[in-house]
């Protein structure tokens, strides 16, 4: 049998300030997660020559890892300066592109959209020492067909979608379905879908060995009379198979590093950047992606009701909509005018406090972070009144 093609991808991500508050409040467990950052590009220094890793990195974790006040705080931990260097290394890390402070794109309104995804490739292409990048992350893979041309105008070549909302167009059978790359159409432009395993990234997530996971590829992939591209797609920093300090017990030691090993023998199952298999065998197909996110533990993804599920929820997005409208009719009308100092940090403020509300965390724990949005969209209305009696 042909190569079995595996895509590992990880989603790294911390809510403004987030590590800032674990650091005094729960330390260990920033230190856990600062440690599961740190410890990626350590462990694939040995395997250079076979381990291939995307990772998607939020804006507000590249804002938090790379201040220096934070570096400083945080240095006796982790050399986050050293950390961000070792990311670049793209011989074993293929970095994707997401949106800078991590919101579910199509639940946003569509004029922040551009400033998320222009702001996280503004951070990035610095830190990363890049002006491209080939993938895109959805953020909590929250996609609609509708994202397309905002995707293709930012230069991404490939989007990852999860296995649960895609349909095809051309027909295909189930393994053709969810083992090849498809393209995705939508008012004229196209991108190239890369399909996420459900099943396969829930083992990943939860733990698994290699043996089950071999067995599970090798049967999951009997009927391809093509080299298939096997996705599977976890947070990189949450829960014990991530966090343990051990390498023996976790997904590092106890699953990888044997994968790794029989990678090198020319085993079944390889690593794989996306980008390769691309240009190796580009993609088969079209499809069409249901408007959706992927799953968590309680709920499978469809309709977005773990952000939209209480009415304090959808109150609070339905501000978010209002605040949004009245930042961009001001943005909008000071254009042909010629404004102060002042009065221009008082828009930008208002912007990035309206960006800020919408972390997709600010939904996604029920009622229990919506007044951070709030917080925020307090102050981006305030912002917005400073200014107008700025300009009057």
């Amino acid at each position: 049998m042909s190569a079995i093609h595996h895509a590992l991808v990880l989603n790294l991500h911390q809510p403004p300030g987030n590590l800032d508050h674990l650091l005094s409040e729960q330390p260990w467990e920033a230190r856990e997660i600062l440690y599961a950052y740190d410890r990626i590009p350590r462990f694939l220094w040995d395997y250079d020559d076979i381990a291939r890793v995307h990772l998607s990195l939020s804006g507000t974790l590249l804002e938090t890892l790379s201040n220096p006040e934070f570096q400083s705080r945080v240095y006796g931990i982790v050399d986050c300066g050293s950390l961000i260097w070792h990311l670049q290394n793209e011989r074993i890390i293929d970095i994707l592109g997401t949106g800078y402070y991590h919101p579910v794109l199509p639940l946003i309104p569509e004029a922040d959209r551009d400033e998320h995804l222009a702001r996280w490739q503004a951070i990035a292409g610095h830190l990363f020492w890049r002006n491209s990048f080939q993938g895109f992350w959805p953020p909590e893979m929250g996609f609609s067909m509708e994202l397309i041309p905002l995707l293709k105008k930012f230069g991404y070549r490939y989007v990852i979608v999860d296995s649960e909302h895609v349909e095809p167009v051309t027909p295909m059978q189930w393994h053709e379905l969810r083992y090849r790359p498809h393209i995705a159409r939508h008012n004229g432009s196209e991108i190239i879908v890369i399909v996420r395993d459900r099943e396969l990234s829930d083992a990943q997530e939860s733990g698994m060995d290699y043996v089950w996971f071999a067995k599970e590829l090798a049967q999951r992939t009997q009927c391809c009379d093509f080299e298939p591209l096997v996705t599977t797609c976890t947070d990189g920093e949450n829960g014990g198979w991530f966090r343990n300090t051990t390498n023996e017990v976790n997904f590092w030691g106890a699953f990888y590093r044997e994968l790794l090993d029989e990678a090198r023998k020319k085993s079944l199952i390889q690593p794989a950047f996306i980008k390769d298999y691309l240009d190796r065998f580009g993609a088969y197909g079209e499809v069409t992606v249901r408007t959706g996110a992927w799953n968590t533990g309680w709920h499978h993804g469809r309709d977005f009701l773990q952000w939209t599920g209480s009415q304090t929820q959808k109150d609070s997005l339905a501000r978010l909509q209002a605040v949004s409208m009245a930042v961009h009719q001001a943005r909008n009308a000071a254009v042909a005018k010629d404004l102060t100092e002042e009065e221009q940090g008082e828009l930008n403020e208002a912007f990035w406090r309206l960006l800020r509300a919408e972390t997709s965390c600010n939904f996604y724990w029920g009622e229990d972070w919506v007044h951070r949005c709030h917080n925020d969209l307090d102050e981006a209305a305030a912002c917005l009144q400073r200014y107008r009696v700025r300009a009057s």
